[in-house]
Parts: structure tokens; C-alpha cells; sequence
């Protein structure tokens, strides 16, 4: 059940962390369009986002936590719970940064949509960088939780065992290590 729950938690945490390195990246043209193709942009392509991107991190969030409550008492607890922390961070950081964001671009199309190009500038800074604080904070929450599993994963054993065993007969009859 604990590898289950390692490799759900892990997947998911990765696959949320592609929304947060597709804004990353995105930022640099992104600062510089002007009015008009910010608008086009920002209005068409993360229409996905919101609502695939949603369940995958809900997802992510949960999983580390049932996967935090399964490892207590064990040595990783601690960067597990860390790790799950990390993904809630991120969405808290998104809750206070970008979701107000949308809600005035939301409210500025109902209502004015003439100014939607000028809010979409103005609130340009705070909806890009929000996405970059939150993308960090699952960054550090994905890699707690990988270093959590990486923590508890045997350690490889020395050059001299491997080679002594690598001595003894095979039953594959690779001749490696076989009788003459």
C-alpha cells in the first residue's frame, strides 16, 4: 500500500508541476506583448488549466496528505509532511495571487469589456509572478516528496560486494561468472 500511495503522490505532483512550468517559462515573451495579444492569449490558451489543472493538483494535495498520514511514525514523516505543505502553499499562494486576478478579468468582461485589454496589463504583473511563487512552492513540495521516497530506497551496495557476487555462478548461463 505505501508504494501505492508513493507512486500516486508522486505522479500526480509531477503532473501538476507542468502547469506551474508551462507559466514559468511562458513569462518572459508573455511580459513583453502588448494589450491586444496578452488579451488573445491569456483569454484562449488556459481554459484547461482551470478546470483538468484543478482536479490534478486537488489530486496531488490530497494524495500527500493520506500519503503523509501513512508514513507517520516512519523516519521520512517529516519530508513527507513538508512536502505536502509545499503543494498546500503553492495553492494558498495561487488563492491569494492569481485567483483575484481572474475574478477582475472576469468581472472587468461583464461588464466593461472595452477595458479588458487595459486589465489585462495592469493586473499582468501580479497574475505572472503569482503563477511563478506558486510553480516554486510545488517545486519545493514535489521535490520534499521525492527526497522523502529517495530517503527511504536502500542505499546500493559497495563496489566489493557487487563484485564478489558478481564472481559467483549464474544459473542464466550468461558466462559471466560461470564454471569453465
Amino acid at each position: 500500500m505505501l508504494r501505492t500511495w508513493r507512486f500516486v503522490t508522486i505522479l500526480l505532483a509531477a503532473l501538476g508541476l507542468t502547469l506551474g512550468a508551462a507559466h514559468a517559462l511562458e513569462l518572459p515573451p508573455k511580459m513583453n506583448y502588448d494589450a491586444e495579444m496578452y488579451t488573445a492569449v491569456t483569454s484562449t490558451l488556459y481554459r484547461l488549466f482551470g478546470s483538468v489543472g484543478a482536479v490534478i493538483q486537488s489530486a496531488a494535495i490530497l494524495a500527500a496528505l493520506v500519503l503523509t498520514f501513512v508514513v507517520r511514525g516512519r523516519p521520512t514523516f517529516r519530508l513527507t509532511l513538508l512536502g505536502a505543505l509545499g503543494l498546500v502553499l503553492s495553492l494558498v499562494l495561487w488563492g491569494a495571487l492569481v485567483a483575484p486576478v481572474n475574478a477582475e478579468w472576469l468581472r472587468v468582461m461583464e461588464s466593461t469589456p472595452e477595458s479588458v485589454a487595459e486589465a489585462y496589463l495592469r493586473l499582468r504583473p501580479r497574475w505572472e509572478y503569482g503563477h511563478v511563487a506558486a510553480f516554486a512552492a510545488w517545486l519545493i513540495g514535489f521535490g520534499l516528496l521525492v527526497l522523502s521516497v529517495l530517503r527511504e530506497t536502500p542505499a546500493e551496495r559497495s563496489t566489493a560486494v557487487r563484485r564478489n557476487n558478481a564472481l559467483q555462478p549464474t544459473s542464466f548461463g550468461s558466462g559471466r561468472g560461470t564454471q569453465p
